[in-house]
């Protein structure tokens, strides 16, 4: 089981594949840091040797992956909603902060379909029987 900033790399995943596991790492970083340990993309994570599991961890100590940068992040979010400024407001209220409509669309910030509306006419249908 090969650890690295903190999280488990699967085994039988492509090392190139793997590395996306760690915050802050996506495809294009992944392949980086693989060329400048020197290791192969298609090597599987459970060929690695000891000293290439080490080669890996320097390379990845020039980078800010996993906690400081969830950390930075979160501070940064931190910052504009204390300073009062509008994305603050939008993070403080779980809303789109980069200026898409929420009129449609946004479910994955604004939740669940909430049905408002029909609240009268049921009221005086319920009467009516």
């Amino acid at each position: 089981m090969v650890r690295l900033a903190g999280v488990d790399l699967a085994p039988n995943k492509r090392i190139d594949v793997a590395l996306t596991y760690v915050y802050g790492l996506g495809k294009a970083l992944s392949c980086e840091v693989l060329t400048k340990a020197g290791i192969p993309a298609g090597k599987k994570v459970k060929e690695l040797g000891d000293s290439e599991v080490l080669a890996l961890r320097d390379v990845l100590k020039d980078y800010k992956v996993e906690g400081d940068l969830r950390r930075e992040v979160s501070l940064s979010i931190k910052r504009l909603i204390d300073t009062g400024s509008y994305r603050g407001s939008r993070h403080r209220k779980g809303l789109p902060a980069r200026g898409q409509r929420t009129r449609t669309n946004a479910r994955t910030l604004r939740g669940k379909r909430k049905t408002v509306g029909l609240g009268k006419r049921k009221e005086e249908e319920e009467k009516k029987e």
